[in-house]
């Protein structure tokens, strides 16, 4: 987590205004757009988290019929992932995403350090056909671990001058 919040960092510390309005490789998304996705990615945890802990203590059919009815629910889905980080990059400009990012991983990691180690081994099922790292089911360790390989993922789409 720490790695991504100084990359992130970095990335938007020599991004210039051209450098994050210019289309980033393979999405449809600009610069900035992908940055708030990525951003998104370690956000959207927070509520992942929750539902891992509560469908973690349920029995197993539980999530998976959860998961079931958000697969079906796909192409909304992927519909508001596009204009969600379209528009969030608009609420949460260039200007403001880094603080944002610290402040996320800041309590991501201190969720983390308090998770006793029974908890990070429940996890649920997540609808697979939403994101190429949910892999049916995960426990509460690889989601904590999912927002970096999404971050890492993302990070090769991005027309960004390499900040090193």
């Amino acid at each position: 987590m720490e790695q991504a919040r100084q990359v992130f960092r970095q990335l938007l510390d020599h991004a210039t205004v051209a450098d994050l309005r210019r289309a980033s490789d393979g999405t449809r998304w600009t610069n900035e757009q992908l940055l708030f996705h990525m951003l998104f990615g370690y956000l959207i945890v927070r509520a992942l988290l929750v539902l891992a802990h509560v469908f973690g203590r349920l029995p197993g059919p539980a999530s998976a019929g959860f998961a079931r009815l958000l697969d079906a629910c796909r192409t909304p889905f992927h519909l508001i992932n596009y204009a969600g980080s379209c528009a969030g990059a608009r609420i949460i400009p260039s200007t403001r995403m880094a603080a944002r990012f610290d402040r996320v991983i800041a309590v991501l990691q201190c969720r983390l350090d308090r998770e006793p180690e029974a908890a990070l081994r429940r996890g649920m099922q997540y609808p697979a056909s939403w994101d190429p790292f949910f892999t049916g089911y995960l426990t509460l360790y690889d989601l904590y671990r999912y927002p970096a390989r999404h971050f890492g993922y993302h990070r090769r789409q991005l027309t960004l001058p390499d900040p090193d």
